[in-house]
């Protein structure tokens, strides 16, 4: 097996971490990363390479999903290893000629980041040796308005995103954030959210008999209360 030492690939961040900075030409211009963004939530994602069937159905996605993450306070930013006039021929092929379910004449008005070097994508740990030396995975990185990394999923080049899941996790990230709730499995928002353990017996046996509003527990470790969708400021 390939290690990341043997192909000189540095390790990706976690989840907590600082979103490793750098400044970047874009289809966008220069931008300076995460600092431009500061205030926002950013999806920074990376795709394998420029006119490709898969990375050009997910950025047709992106496009038509855009104005739903920006109601969502949540910029995309997009990057792959090829050059800048590459990018630049493939969105307007995108725009000009492709059509892939109902989306056509698809515009993409969010940056692209240039990364001929591998300089920005190694620092993301997008590079995975034992995929594809020469090309980008599928990662997403949720970033915080603070500039922290809240969530990552990583897909191979074969699989293409889950546009649904991406906006769910978002939509949770800011929904624990802001009601300081957990998010149960297959969460969809307007569902019942989980409630922090108690930080007390006292408070544990008040929820336990009912008395907590709108709390209701299975045992003294799982509880939980409504929230409904109006509370959740979606898009």
């Amino acid at each position: 097996m390939t290690t990341f030492l043997e192909n000189n690939v540095s390790g990706m961040p976690r989840i907590g971490d600082t979103a490793p900075s750098f400044t970047a030409v874009t289809t966008q211009g220069t931008i300076h990363f995460p600092q431009d963004y500061k205030g926002k939530w950013v999806i920074f994602f990376s795709h394998p390479a420029d006119f490709t069937p898969v990375c050009t159905s997910e950025f047709m996605t992106f496009a038509k999903r855009e104005a739903e993450f920006a109601r969502l306070n949540t910029q995309l930013v997009g990057l792959s290893v090829d050059g800048l006039y590459s990018h630049i021929a493939w969105l307007r092929t995108i725009k000009e000629k492709i059509e892939f379910r109902d989306m056509k004449n698809m515009e993409i008005k969010f940056p692209l980041i240039e990364d001929i070097t591998m300089d920005v994508a190694k620092k993301y740990g997008m590079i995975q040796p034992n995929e594809s030396s020469t090309k980008a995975v599928r990662a997403v990185f949720f970033i915080d308005p603070k500039g922290i990394i809240r969530a990552m999923i990583y897909y191979p080049l074969s699989l293409g995103r889950n546009f649904n899941e991406l906006k769910r996790v978002i939509i949770g990230l800011q929904t624990a954030d802001k009601h300081a709730v957990a998010i149960p499995a297959d969460w969809q928002p307007g569902e019942d959210v989980i409630v922090p353990p108690a930080n007390s017996c006292g408070v544990a046996a008040d929820r336990m008999a009912g008395k907590e509003d709108n709390v209701y527990c299975k045992d003294w470790f799982f509880c939980m209360k409504p929230l409904p969708k109006e509370e959740l400021e979606l898009a």
